[in-house]
């Protein structure tokens, strides 16, 4: 999962240096509807850009949240990673 996140995330930054690219290449042009769709682009990277920052602290966060309920109650996790083991191993073990 963390390999998908980082490939999600280098995706993300190529698009948007190539965004950055074309607002640089296209700053020299006076032409009216170039203006307006640089202006849309900017916004567009301005609003990515909370976007990103707003999920990471959600997942920031989130991942707190988890830390702190497994140091209050440290077993609860582990009877659970028992029986689910258990389960599975009963479930593939059986005989039909």
């Amino acid at each position: 999962m963390n390999n998908y996140k980082e490939t999600v995330v280098s995706y993300l930054e190529t698009l948007a240096d190539d965004a950055r690219g074309l607002l640089a290449a296209t700053s020299d042009v006076a032409e009216e509807k170039v203006k307006l769709a640089r202006r849309r682009l900017a916004d567009a990277l301005d609003s990515g850009r909370e976007v990103y920052d707003r999920v990471r602290a959600q997942a920031a966060r989130g991942a707190r949240v988890a830390d702190e309920s497994v140091r209050e109650n440290p077993y609860a996790p582990i009877i659970a990673a028992l029986l689910l083991g258990g389960l599975l191993a009963f479930l593939f073990t059986r005989r039909k």
